[in-house]
């Protein structure tokens, strides 16, 4: 009988869903926006610490798209994306019909690299088309290089959108990832370290622009009593069945970054004795990862793969790093800066199963694996 499947990042039950849920149902309010939506988006402000308002979006990806709408990003405008990311991040710079202009990452935290950021930007403005935004990403829970990618931003007026899909819960200096661009980005996916099944989050430090990003997410509806739209509008605010999701899990975030610590130092324990593979950790302590996943760098693409191959063999799950943006067929006519950090860290780079409910027989499956793989 074949052992049952360990997943990448499995999402699982609070316990505390039920009530919420229940809440919604009996009510009627089984649509988007309502009590759970308002109650969940404040739970997220006091995460916050009350310095910034949030709206709780069907998706992270609806959030950044948000995100450059506001900015007022509009056909033929570029924007500056990390190239090492999800596609999500770099979507919705196509939706508003703009360019996006990829940055490579830098070998330490994987994420945008400064020196090729102001790079781009010189560049760009020496063509004549001024980046409108930045987009940057805190890779697998990783900080990005904070201080040194805001002083570029802040050096030439460009806002900074801080993609924080998979960093809720890590910090830089002590302060919230989320929380230190113009936008903050979280989303809510089922893989993520809590879910609301799906949803996401805008954070900005506005509560006039947070009603606006609302206007938006809402169709745009004009103050009237009729139906009247001056603006185009979009779909974009979350369920209140999916904020009740949300409400019970965040009641178990801190334990759930506790245990994805703990995943951590098992592969730590388990690497030190591995002279052949890295694993991906903070630099220092100004970093602080909730590694959302963990991953390691091979020597060589063969052994990645084959490292691959032989979890699955094991019926556990473990991924490539995701590819770099500029190297998708998508975006393949996109300007892209950089030192091809991010193609050699695609071609090495392995994710290994890091969800909150690993169990120890998960943790001695998996252990078996590696230590023989490279025995």
């Amino acid at each position: 009988m074949k052992d049952e499947r360990i997943y990448l990042s499995l999402s699982q039950e609070s316990g505390f869903e039920e009530e919420y849920i229940q809440k919604a149902l009996k009510s009627n309010w089984i649509t988007s926006g309502g009590p759970n939506v308002d109650e969940f988006e404040n739970e997220l402000q006091r995460y916050f610490e009350n310095e910034n308002f949030v709206v709780a979006s069907n998706s992270g990806t609806s959030a950044i798209h948000l995100a450059l709408i506001l900015l007022d990003v509009k056909a033929g405008d570029e924007v500056i994306c990390q190239s090492m990311t999800f596609s999500a991040s770099a979507n919705p710079i196509l939706y508003q019909n703009a360019c996006p202009i990829f940055v490579d990452s830098e070998i330490d935290t994987w994420n945008i690299c400064p020196e090729n950021l102001e790079i781009a930007i010189k560049d760009r403005i020496k063509k004549g088309k001024k980046p409108k935004a930045i987009i940057a990403v805190h890779l697998y829970g990783m900080p990005y290089k904070v201080d040194d990618v805001h002083l570029i931003a802040d050096k030439y007026g460009i806002p900074i959108i801080e993609d924080s899909a998979e960093a809720l819960g890590s910090t830089y200096k002590g302060k919230k990832c989320g929380s230190f661009g113009f936008f903050g980005i979280l989303s809510f996916n089922g893989n993520k370290i809590i879910t609301t099944s799906s949803g996401g989050a805008l954070i900005t430090n506005s509560d006039e622009i947070k009603k606006k990003a609302i206007f938006y997410a809402t169709q745009s509806k004009d103050i009237a009593v009729h139906y009247q739209h001056s603006e185009i509008g979009y779909n974009y605010r979350m369920s209140n069945i999916c904020a009740g999701v949300g409400l019970g899990q965040i009641k178990t975030l801190e334990s759930n970054i506790n245990l994805r610590q703990a995943n951590h130092l098992f592969y730590k324990k388990i690497f030190q004795e591995v002279e052949n593979a890295k694993l991906f950790e903070n630099i220092n302590n100004v970093f602080f990862s909730n590694y959302w996943l963990n991953a390691i760098l091979l020597e060589t693409e063969e052994i990645k793969e084959s490292l691959r191959l032989t979890f699955e063999k094991a019926n556990i799950e473990s991924r490539p790093l995701w590819k770099p943006m500029h190297l998708q067929p998508i975006f393949k006519e996109c300007p892209y800066y950089g030192n091809k950090i991010s193609e050699e860290l695609f071609k090495k780079g392995l994710c290994l199963p890091s969800g909150s409910n690993l169990t120890n027989t998960d943790k001695s499956r998996i252990k078996e694996v590696i230590i023989n793989f490279f025995k």
